[in-house]
């Protein structure tokens, strides 16, 4: 009788999450965004346009890579657009269960 050998078929997903998410920390200027938001808490858009000293339009883009990866959040208040690092995905970035993935027994 041949074996049938399982699959974790979570895991390809996993893995494409994890490539999301630092492909989102590989850019150094969403690194200082990183940075800003842990030093300030929150920061209105409007703020971060002056902070980081770039337009808008670029600064969006930036956001929405660290948005979709699930780094930071947002909220809306009237028109303007508030931003905090999720501290509980940073924390999980750089947690003992990815360390798991790489690490023979654990």
């Amino acid at each position: 009788m041949k074996e049938i050998e399982l699959v974790d078929e979570s895991l390809p997903r996993t893995f494409e999450q994890y490539e999301a998410k630092f492909k989102a920390l590989a850019d150094k200027k969403r690194l200082q965004v990183m940075y800003l938001l842990t030093q300030k808490g929150e920061i209105c858009v409007c703020d971060l346009v002056d902070m980081m000293e770039m337009p808008q339009s670029k600064l969006s883009y930036h956001l929405k890579i660290l948005l979709d990866a699930g780094i930071i959040t947002r909220e809306t208040r009237g028109t303007w657009s508030y931003y905090r690092l999720n501290q509980e995905e940073v924390n999980h970035l750089l947690s003992a269960e990815l360390c798991c993935l790489f690490r023979p027994s654990c």
